[in-house]
């Protein structure tokens, strides 16, 4: 009978499931989108419920797609920083999600960095303060929604990111824990110590008792429970492998030694380099996470983010109505020799690295009577693209790169792709098996269920589908990206209280 491992891939715009078979294919996968919520401009939310529902349905259904088989193990990947809080008896949540992309919490983290917080968050967690990270959204949420903060130090609320969160409902309510990799991006983690820093939580008033245990990536955290709804051929199957999404890409992506990385094309852009088993800092808008921890060894990794990359490609199509799918972008984009001049630097919720501007907002600039909509979308993928430069620029005065690989979404354009080799002026390797983020998932708990043996097994399983190679000028190339940086300068220079 065919063993397959099973990964939950909870993501920014949609829920979705993949099974794996012992070769690293796919044999079923299924997919559902769910609400974006705005309640103000800036404020990002989800509905926990419905993060739920759409991951138990689409689990369900890829489990059917297979066919008969069995299912060894559940890893679980996830959006990150996004966070949740709900009630330890009913495991009701008492608030929508707040998601990673959220700058509600921006002014908390300039009275941290007022009360000189900033230095110790650095040391401690390797991050920046910033309210792309989930310790401030909690304290928003303690301070802000009557009668969370008393319920929350009576005990009677737990927190968690996404994969907390699924852990929770998997188990039927019996386990309450996190990955290190998902810990580490709360800014409520120490990652040398691996454990909850009670210094940190204590000077953004959240409660010890609120918080999951802390757990290696790959190791049995629970079974899926008996008689949940349209899961109920699957109870019993141990979850035992979860990593936030970036750290799943870099493992999925085989850079298991120090100095190999990766980006991720998704809703943002996010690179990542291992670093190896001594956390790092970066003194240029970088930060250090934990990449995994398999089998008593950590391995951290130092990343750049990029808050807005696809989902510049879901604003031409759903706010703007100039393409009708994600697809129609790389078509357009590719009718033109270039973006003719334009750019725009897409900075709906603030610039992450190597920026750290809460308060940038969108720009386009270059804008002619011949402009066309062509021009536009040429724009919105070389902004993709830009951006990554940026981060790979910063990264490389760490240690220097000889490829970069890819994955996400967006990675299947061939545009995009040899867009961004050219400007970094390297190789851009895209692997057959562009899941990477939720086979990431699948290999961790695979390992720990004894489906692959060690990390040679999985490295063997990623193999090349195309290698970009830089193909145009490096003086082009140059040129254009300084334009770049002018057209970002302009984005920080927007000041709302002054319009």
């Amino acid at each position: 009978m065919e063993t397959f491992v099973a990964a939950l891939d909870q993501g920014t715009t949609s829920s979705r499931a993949i099974l794996f078979s012992r070769t690293g294919d796919i044999a079923g996968m299924a997919q559902h989108p769910f609400r974006q919520i705005y309640p103000q401009p800036g404020w990002v939310e989800h509905d926990p419920l419905e993060i739920w529902a759409t991951e138990k349905r689409a689990l369900s259904e890829a489990a059917e797609a297979a066919g008969p088989g069995q299912i060894a193990a559940l890893g679980i990947t996830n959006q990150r920083e996004t966070a949740i809080l709900w009630e330890r008896a009913t495991g009701r949540p008492v608030y929508n999600a707040i998601v990673w992309q959220c700058r509600r919490t921006a002014a908390i983290c300039d009275r941290l960095k007022a009360q000189g917080l900033e230095e110790t968050v650095a040391e401690k967690t390797g991050l920046l303060m910033d309210a792309y990270f989930s310790g401030t959204k909690i304290k928003w949420m303690l301070d802000t929604v009557p009668g969370l903060r008393s319920r929350a130090e009576r005990g009677e609320l737990c927190f968690g990111t996404v994969d907390s969160w699924l852990i929770w409902n998997l188990t039927g309510g019996r386990v309450h824990v996190t990955d290190y990799s998902n810990a580490s991006r709360t800014m409520l983690f120490n990652i040398r110590t691996l454990e909850w820093d009670r210094e940190l939580c204590a000077a953004l008033d959240v409660p010890l008792c609120l918080l999951p245990e802390p757990r290696p990536n790959s190791e049995t955290y629970g079974t899926v429970a008996a008689g949940i709804p349209g899961l109920e051929a699957l109870a019993g199957i141990p979850i035992c492998g979860s990593a936030g999404d970036q750290a799943a890409a870099l493992f999925g992506q085989a850079c298991f030694a120090p100095g190999q990385a990766k980006n991720t094309y998704g809703t943002g852009c996010f690179t990542l380099m291992n670093i190896g088993e001594t956390p790092a800092r970066s003194q240029a808008g970088l930060v250090t996470s934990v990449g995994w921890s398999v089998k008593g060894k950590t391995a951290y990794a130092l990343e750049g983010s990029v808050f807005n990359a696809g989902s510049a490609i879901q604003w031409l199509r759903d706010e703007l109505g100039l393409i009708g799918s994600a697809p129609e972008c790389d078509r357009l984009a590719e009718s033109v020799p270039s973006s003719g001049g334009v750019y725009v630097v897409p900075a709906f919720t603030g610039l992450g690295a190597p920026y750290w501007d809460m308060y940038a907002r969108g720009t386009i600039v270059g804008l002619t009577r011949g402009t066309t909509r062509a021009h536009i979308a040429r724009a919105v993928l070389d902004s993709i693209a830009f951006q990554v430069t940026d981060l790979i620029r910063v990264m490389e005065e760490v240690r220097p790169l000889t490829e970069l690989r890819v994955d996400g979404g967006a990675s299947v354009s061939d545009l995009l792709m040899q867009t961004q080799a050219d400007l970094l002026g390297l190789p851009v390797d895209r692997p057959v098996q562009v899941e990477t983020t939720a086979f990431g998932a699948a290999a961790l708990a695979g390992l720990a269920a004894g489906v692959w043996r060690d990390f040679d097994e999985l490295e063997r399983l990623r193999r090349s589908q195309r290698v970009f190679r830089p193909h145009r000028e490096g003086a082009e190339c140059a040129g254009e990206y300084r334009q770049w940086r002018r057209a970002v300068e302009r984005s920080r220079g927007w000041i709302e209280n002054e319009l």
